[in-house]
Parts: C-alpha cells; structure tokens; sequence
C-alpha cells in the first residue's frame, strides 16, 4: 500500500503481431516461480493466432481472468479501475499491441499501477522491414524497454545491424537473439562512450552521466587528465578545505532501493561561494590521486576550470 492506494504491478509485452508475446507471456504462467497465488488480470490488446492454454499453468494461480481490449481508445484510467476493483486483482499482465503507442497505456494507468517490467519483442524476419516502414512505432516500443527479443532468428542474423537500430534509441536496453533452435544469446557488443572523448572538452549530458561516472570509475586510464563539463550537486563539509567541495549525483543503479550520492572531490577557487545541494556546470580537468577523504587512497580529483550555479535537471536521480 501507498498512501492508501494499492499498488498493483504491471508486466508489460510489447511488440508487432506474431513476434513472439502470446508465446512467452504463456511460458511465463508455465513457470510455477511465477505464481504464487496472486489474482492476476491478463489484458489482451490483439488477436494473435495463438490462445492461452490455462490447463498447464503452474503453480499456486489465483483467480486468472482475461480481458481483451478492441481499442487504444478503451484504454482509460476509469475502465482499468473498474477491472481491478471487478476482479480484485493482485497484478495485470499486458499484450500490447504494436500498433499502438506506449505512452497511452501508461497514461491509462490507474494510481498505482506500476509497470514493473517491460519487454519488447521482434520477429527477427520482419524487424528490419517495420524499421523501415514503420520507424515511429519501432522507436516507442524501444524507448522504455529494459529487454528486447529478437525471436526466430538465424545464425546469420545481423547483430551488428539490429544492435545499431536498438542503441540509435536506447542505450539502456539489454538485447538478446533467440534462435530457431531455442538458444538464447545476449548481446555483448561493446557501444563506445555516447560523448566525444577526443574533444578538448568532454560534453557529458545529464541522461549519460550514469555512464560517465560507471566508464571513468572503471577505466581510469582513459580519463586521466581530460577536461570534462557536467552538471553535478554539490556538499560540503566542516572536513573539507577552503578551496574544496565535493561534487556528484544520485545514481541509481538497478532499482529506487539503492540510490545513493557518489561524491568526487573538486578543487575549485570560489568553492566558498557554493553551498551543499546547489547544482553547478562544472568544467574541469580529471586527475587521480590520493586525498584524505579517500582514507590515503587514490580516487578522482576533479579540478575546476569554470563553474556556474544553475537549475536542477528535469531528473535529479542519474540512472543506466
């Protein structure tokens, strides 16, 4: 409960007819680690040629009840309360069409319903071809997934390809390639840094700030001395020097339970001026060194070229 209103999670299937969702949605009710007695409600938003089968669902099921969907105009916030509060349900399943937008399911969920997990998937025979015709709504299934499936597809299958058409839109969302023998490949291609890395100053936007953070932690040899622009908040404490600050963001990593502020130390002239949760534009140069706030050991040194306050990003909390 939230506030008094119960939340009510959403597993949400995207994808074009014959993709692959009726399939997987029916595997996943097969798993009996997936029901564990809870009122489910499956919202059905196309024909597919195949049906449900509920005789081989697993598990402890409790009341299973299948709602198909002829309109995105059907698709409000009034008629999907009316379900929860008719069936009494624990949870919804979503087959979404693919011809419909995604930002109109979310706009029809009831308070507190939650989309939990999202999944696109793609025929792989017919993927290319929608990208071609239908590039708009290949991209508003993409932009929110967390996992894309290209089903069916061939040892030749071009990776490389569909990996550009999924990255050119988000560089969150996990790949993987189901063959038509049932083996499952995840996508391991390695997407260079989504800035420049050769320009006298490193441009860092506030969606890659995640990245930027993750990549230079991880690969501090590549960073080392570069001149970098972000948009950070700052704290300060009676530990610091005159002309210190520290610098950072809220970065989530998987999920709202484990955000955390990771702080870098900043050696900036007019550090005096700034006060802790003022956000600043800093550009700086990156060094690595040892400082006694990393107990003697060697961490990022930022030192400041330039900083200005301005205004919070439209999301504070940096995310992958």
């Amino acid at each position: 409960m939230n506030g008094g209103i119960r939340e009510i999670p959403v597993y949400l299937f995207t994808g074009f007819l014959e993709a692959g969702k009726t399939k997987f949605i029916q595997e996943t009710f097969e798993d009996e680690r997936f029901n564990n007695g809870e009122n489910t409600l499956l919202l059905v938003c196309e024909e597919g040629e195949e049906d449900y089968d509920r005789s081989k669902f697993k598990g402890v099921m409790g009341s299973f009840h299948i709602e198909k969907i002829e309109s995105e105009a059907d698709l409000t916030p009034e008629f999907l309360a009316s379900l929860q509060k008719k069936y009494d349900i624990d949870r919804a399943v979503v087959e979404y069409n693919g011809m419909w937008t995604i930002d109109a399911l979310y706009a029809a969920l009831p308070p507190g319903w939650m989309v939990y997990q999202e999944i696109m998937f793609a025929e792989a025979g017919t993927f290319f071809a929608y990208n071609t015709n239908m590039r708009s709504l290949v991209v508003d299934k993409l932009k929110s997934c967390e996992l894309v499936v290209f089903n069916r597809a061939d040892k030749d299958f071009d990776k490389m390809a569909a990996h550009k058409i999924v990255r050119a839109v988000s560089r969150r969302t996990n790949i993987a390639y189901e063959y038509k023998n049932g083996e499952v490949e995840y996508d391991e291609i390695e997407d260079p840094p989504p800035y420049d890395m050769n320009a006298p100053i490193i441009e860092v936007k506030d969606e890659d700030y995640a990245f930027w953070y993750a990549d230079f932690s991880d690969k501090p040899e590549n960073y080392k001395g570069k001149t970098v622009r972000i948009k950070v908040m700052v704290a300060k404490n009676k530990a610091l020097r005159d002309n210190e600050i520290v610098v950072g963001r809220r970065i989530m990593t998987c999920c709202i339970e484990d955000v955390q502020y990771k702080g870098i130390i900043c050696i900036c002239d007019n550090a005096a001026k700034y006060k802790t949760k003022d956000w600043i534009v800093l550009t700086a140069r990156i060094e690595f060194e040892p400082h006694r706030l990393y107990h003697g050991q060697t961490g990022p040194v930022l030192y400041a070229n330039t900083a200005r306050k301005t205004e919070s990003p439209e999301n504070d909390i940096a995310s992958f």
